[in-house]
Parts: structure tokens; C-alpha cells; sequence
């Protein structure tokens, strides 16, 4: 496991939580944040009540770690790759690699300082080689306003899923509390 997964997974698990199965979140039942569908495409056949930390982190280090490519992501930027981690976490990864690319392509100054990427929710080549340039061109006061769109990108997905569905009325609260933080 690399260091800054190591450093992150404390807090994405403190966050999560243990059991829960809350009527209202689609998921169902859910250990230390790890929904019981996630478990089984994992293998995981026992009671989720049962399963073990050591399981979770497991499936978090392939599903939402190197899976979507954030440990990459972490080679450059510690900051951006926890921001993706955990809100690949709580809305999947492929959503978090889309708000990436999206703000990416809006930071490129019209192509100036590098081309647009596809997006596709894929952290690639194209999109490591566009968040170097960026990193390159603008430090570390473009990865604070980096983070500032991340977490603009992942407030507004929270409202939308609350306004979409008034069951999600339960977690919008606590997901703008403890998920979107506005880097300084």
C-alpha cells in the first residue's frame, strides 16, 4: 500500500463509519461505508455485519484507490488524489475522474497551457499528462483552486441528488459537512 493511501483510508473509514442500514440510501447495508453489492463483486459472501476492517480497506485500495488510478494521481498531488478518493468513495469514481477532467479542461486557459481531455471518467495518460502541465504552469495556488472546483463540482452533485430524489434530504446535510471542504 502506498503512504498516502495509508494516511487517507483512516479518515475515509472515520467518516463512513460502521454498520449502517439506513432505509432511506439505496445502497442498503453498508460496513465501514462498503455497500454489500460492492462486497460481493469483491467475493464477500459473508454477513456484512461480519466483515472486517481489513476486508474494507482491501476493497477500498482496489476500488477506489489504484482501480481508478489515484494512486497516480498521488505522484503529483497528494491533496488532489485524497479529494478524488473520498469522493469516489461516497459518488463512485468514475464521478469523481469526470469532475477532474471537467475542471481541468475549464483551467486550461483555452487550450493554452495544454489540450482538453476526453471526458470519460477515466484518469489516463491524457489526463495525468494534463494535471502535470497544470501543476507546472499554475503550483501550488493552482492546486488549492483545483481543489476549490473539485469541491464547487461535488457540492452541486449533492444538492442536485437532493433535489432529485427527497429521500437523499436524509445525507445532504451530512455529506456537505463532512465531504466539501474549500481548500485554503
Amino acid at each position: 500500500m502506498s503512504d498516502a493511501f495509508v494516511r487517507l483510508i483512516d479518515g475515509v473509514i472515520g467518516r463512513e463509519g460502521g454498520y449502517v442500514n439506513h432505509p432511506d440510501d439505496r445502497g442498503g447495508e453498508t460496513i465501514w461505508g462498503v455497500t454489500a453489492g460492492t462486497a460481493r463483486r469483491f467475493g464477500y459472501t459473508g454477513a456484512m455485519r461480519a466483515m472486517t476492517r481489513t476486508q474494507a480497506v482491501e476493497i477500498y485500495r482496489a476500488q477506489y484507490w489504484t482501480g481508478p488510478g489515484y494512486d497516480r494521481i498521488a505522484a503529483l498531488s497528494e491533496r488532489v488524489a485524497e479529494e478524488l478518493f473520498d469522493t469516489g468513495v461516497n459518488m463512485g469514481p468514475g464521478v469523481a475522474s469526470t469532475m477532474l477532467q471537467r475542471c481541468l479542461n475549464a483551467l486550461n486557459r483555452q487550450g493554452e497551457d495544454y489540450p482538453d481531455i476526453k471526458v470519460d471518467g477515466d484518469v489516463g495518460p491524457a489526463s495525468l499528462r494534463s494535471l502535470t502541465a497544470f501543476l507546472k504552469v499554475r503550483g501550488k495556488e493552482g492546486e488549492r483552486v483545483l481543489l476549490k472546483g473539485l469541491n464547487a463540482l461535488q457540492g452541486e452533485r449533492y444538492i442536485e441528488l437532493a433535489e432529485k430524489r427527497q429521500a437523499n434530504e436524509s445525507f445532504v446535510y451530512g455529506w456537505l459537512r463532512t465531504r466539501v471542504e474549500i481548500a485554503a
